[in-house]
């Protein structure tokens, strides 16, 4: 099952232990820290791949909707907070839910739902017939681009994008590294590195440390060298 990755933004430890036990129970989500402070969360988005944040509003040296106006790019947000004049706000900011603590269960388990209906409306759909070779459509400035799979060369992950590249074009999408991974298991493709996704057919040439594509260098990850050699070699 794909998992999200989220972290909880939470200066009161209880509140913040709550969430997380509910986190627990969530089959596609994966907590992946707890930040008592927006600046710690700001790290933590620029180290860990980030698709969801759990965000108190009243927080010491930023304040949540402070946070989000400061992030060029910011993940889904669920808001969690004591205080309901502030929900409107959050709405303008387009946040994904406000919950008003003490936060039940059973709303909680909404919140994530919408998390995963608007996750999945984003998604791109792979399409195939016998007449017609296999695509995907990306969001690409308010526009859907088709890009044929067996014309990828390799995907790179930025931040909460990634760039796709063929022998002649190059697209960038709001999309997780991860996510275009499993679509394309069965598709011959190849995780080389954290931040990179290769198709081994395309590979030209490769070391112990990197793979070329169409001349390009790509790095292989130390935690991946085993695989790739063993898939390449």
């Amino acid at each position: 099952m794909l998992k999200y990755n989220c972290i909880i933004v939470e200066d009161e430890p209880l509140a913040a232990e709550v969430i997380k036990d509910y986190i627990l129970q969530i089959p596609f989500l994966q907590c992946k820290g707890i930040c008592t402070d927006a600046l710690y969360a700001m790290e933590m988005l620029q180290k860990e791949k980030i698709d969801l944040v759990f965000l108190d509003i009243h927080l010491p040296k930023l304040k949540g909707f402070d946070f989000i106006k400061a992030l060029k790019h910011p993940p889904q947000i669920i808001i969690t907070s004591a205080y309901q004049e502030y929900a409107l706000q959050g709405y303008e900011l387009n946040v994904v839910d406000y919950l008003l603590k003490p936060i039940e269960f059973s709303r909680f388990l909404m919140a994530v739902n919408k998390l995963k209906e608007r996750i999945t409306v984003e998604q791109p759909a792979i399409t195939a017939t016998t007449a017609e070779r296999a695509s995907l459509f990306f969001n690409v400035s308010k526009k859907k681009v088709k890009v044929y799979i067996d014309e990828i060369l390799f995907i790179e992950s930025i931040k909460e994008y990634i760039r796709i590249t063929t022998k002649d074009k190059s697209i960038l999408t709001k999309f997780q590294l991860g996510q275009i991974e499993e679509m394309l298991a069965q598709n011959g493709f190849l995780r080389v590195h954290r931040s990179f996704l290769v198709a081994k057919n395309k590979v030209e040439a490769f070391s112990a440390t990197d793979v070329e594509i169409n001349g390009r260098q790509i790095p292989i990850g130390r935690s991946y060298k085993e695989l790739v050699m063993a898939m390449l070699g």
